[in-house]
């Protein structure tokens, strides 16, 4: 592993075991610990990933729970194993000379790269559909690819959609939403182009629309399959020409965005009914991604449960509350119509109404 890792340009280091990497931590700097069991890593903030033998929920939980920034099994995947060192160290660059130590420009890049994704959640899960999600998102995010995500309410498309822009070289740069179902017809074209004063009534004053405060960044489109046939026009020429025009202006503004969308329809449908320009599906699904529900999936929920308990009792500044395994099992057992924004309101609900602990019975009372 170490001749491996060197050959990609690192600096390494191999210990025995607990304490001879203590030993180490306590007279060098390390920027990353490989392990194979969370329970060897001395309280430090150096981030750390586990390789492990154990392809197990629970011994994955317990890893993320002592804090490792990644949990991979073995036989190790090489790709995927130095796609997560990349994600700790923090750069895109390999170093020129593979005796060189990481130097300290990676590592404010490293720390600059982590307080920006610590504001994003976690894909959470080890189901071989969510390890190839991450899979894709790490291969496409660096590329300059449009991007077209499908799948049913509540799965976490616009999750997917930080993180393709989060592991990109836009990071530094505007993440911009906009949910093109929730904006009235009339105003989608004044909320994706700006408008000038005075080019409707209440235009009061001249304003930037999305594509111009993504500049530089991502533009999210979710619902995208919501959209009216005259506002895809114009998205069309957008993405063509990479130029806009604000609403009651003649004049082109350039813009650099890169669009990510997504919708919970079947575009293709949509084409066939009339309601979506086939141009616009091309230009829009250079590639797909599709996020699995979750009754794809259940083996997912017991890790899920856990990250939402400890994630939300934190929210609301409480001890973390225990769940018997019957009620895990329970909540395993559930359909999830509305995927994982259900399955968190669900613990949600059960950390407020429950007592010291999550019981079955809570499941059966509240759920």
């Amino acid at each position: 592993m170490c001749e491996r890792l060197q050959f990609a340009g690192y600096d390494t280091t191999a210990v025995e075991n607990a304490d001879a990497l203590a030993q180490l931590l306590g007279r060098e700097q390390a920027d990353l610990i490989i392990v194979d069991d969370a329970h060897s890593v001395p309280q430090c903030d150096v981030p750390f990933i586990v390789l492990s033998n154990q392809n197990t929920f629970e011994s994955a939980v317990e890893a993320l729970r002592r804090g490792a920034a990644d949990y991979i099994t073995m036989p190790v995947d090489m790709n995927r194993l130095l796609s997560s060192i990349r994600d700790c160290v923090g750069t895109d660059e390999q170093p020129a000379d593979t005796s060189v130590c990481v130097r300290h420009p990676r590592k404010s890049s490293r720390l600059r790269k982590q307080s920006v994704q610590q504001s994003v959640e976690p894909i959470v899960g080890a189901s071989e559909q969510i390890v190839h999600l991450r899979y894709l998102i790490d291969k496409v995010a660096p590329s300059p690819a449009r991007v077209l995500i499908t799948g049913e309410n509540g799965t976490g498309k616009e999750l997917v959609a930080r993180w393709m822009h989060y592991k990109s070289s836009r990071a530094s740069a505007p993440f911009v939403e906009v949910n093109c179902a929730a904006i009235p017809s009339e105003l989608i074209e004044s909320e994706l182009f700006g408008h000038e004063r005075g080019a409707f009534t209440s235009a009061i004053k001249q304003r930037k629309g999305k594509f111009e405060q993504a500049d530089g960044g991502t533009l999210f489109m979710d619902e995208i399959g919501d959209m009216s046939l005259s506002a895809q026009a114009k998205v069309l020429r957008a993405l063509q020409e990479h130029k806009i025009s604000r609403v009651g202006s003649d004049s082109d503004i350039n813009v650099d965005v890169r669009v990510i969308a997504a919708t919970n329809k079947n575009l293709r449908e949509e084409i066939a009914k009339g309601n979506f320009r086939e141009d616009l599906y091309h230009r829009l699904s250079v590639i797909v991604i599709k996020v699995p529900p979750l009754r794809s999936r259940y083996g997912d929920v017991p890790m899920l449960v856990d990250y939402f308990i400890s994630h939300l009792c934190s929210e609301y500044g409480i001890a973390q509350k225990p769940i018997e395994s019957a009620a895990v099992e329970a909540l395993s057992r559930m359909r999830w119509s509305g995927n994982i924004r259900e399955l968190r309101n669900v613990i949600e609900r059960l950390i407020i109404l429950s007592g010291q602990r999550i019981t079955l019975s809570d499941i059966e009372l509240y759920c």
